[in-house]
């Protein structure tokens, strides 16, 4: 579950410099890396796709703040959970069976994730992972570095240490999501997610799609906003790290560490899934 985080003085401007196209070096970069010409070009005037400088922003913010997981594992919480296992009874039997991932962990990670697939996010995941990649451009990352120097204590050699490093990451992350929706045939700005890019029921990020992400529901599509290609996906990845019928708790805590790198997490996750089976 990616964290909230709260901003309120940063403008959410939709452009850098005036006259400088924020998204030039980048659609460069992407066309020499083999994505077609036209449809690159086609994507990046489409006046839905802008630069996010507050949602940019977010990521050079410390003040981050702390979920609290406990919400998800009381008494209301298990009951919606278990009438979604009653609403999704055969697809989770279906892959329970398929690939050896308890059905009660799957839904646990769904209901943490995104209350059972009902709070997906409102970001653009194009804008987002499209605005942190142009950070490469040296017009685009001085702008940034206006807004973000006067709301935030932050150096400059700092910002630039972080800007080069989530540059490359938003690149790897727009590459893979531009394949899969260009290959699902996804209108790639219909997608909303995170402010850091996951996507769908189970909050996939773009290079976990294309890795782990599966066709639960065998239409021949992987749809993450789809039930059962989510829970399939869940169930795919968790297997990829080691997850087996009958696993020991320690082997079980590594395994969904993989999913989220917070302890906290992870014994949410077992706690939801030991009641769920109670």
């Amino acid at each position: 579950m990616l964290l909230a985080l709260a901003i309120t003085l940063l403008p959410n401007k939709t452009g850098v410099a005036k006259g400088h196209n924020p998204f030039d070096a980048l659609q460069n970069q992407l066309i020499a890396d083999g994505f077609e010409d036209n449809a690159i070009k086609r994507l990046y005037i489409d006046p839905d796709v802008i630069f996010e400088t507050k949602g940019v922003s977010l990521f050079f913010i410390h003040s981050e703040a702390k979920l609290d997981y406990d919400q998800f594992s009381n008494k209301w919480s298990i009951k919606r959970a278990r009438k979604y296992m009653q609403q999704h009874h055969d697809t989770l039997q279906r892959i329970e069976a398929a690939y050896g991932v308890d059905k009660e962990v799957i839904t646990a990670i769904i209901l943490v994730e995104t209350g059972l697939g009902q709070t997906l996010g409102t970001r653009s995941i194009l804008n987002t992972l499209s605005s942190l990649a142009a950070l490469d451009d040296d017009e685009v990352r001085n702008e940034l570095w206006q807004s973000v120097s006067k709301t935030e204590e932050l150096t400059r050699r700092e910002f630039n240490r972080k800007a080069d490093r989530k540059a490359r990451w938003a690149y790897r992350e727009l590459k893979a999501f531009l394949t899969y929706v260009f290959e699902e045939d996804i209108d790639p700005t219909s997608v909303l997610g995170s402010y850091a890019g996951a996507l769908g029921i189970c909050q996939f990020m773009p290079t976990n799609i294309v890795a782990y992400a599966r066709d639960g529901d065998l239409d021949g599509h992987i749809d993450l906003f789809n039930h059962a290609d989510a829970m399939a996906s869940i169930a795919s990845y968790l297997k990829r790290f080691g997850w087996k019928p009958g696993i020991k708790r320690a082997k079980a805590q590594k395994v969904i560490h993989r999913y989220n790198h917070s302890d906290y997490y992870v014994n949410t996750i077992l706690k939801i899934a030991a009641r769920l089976k109670g």
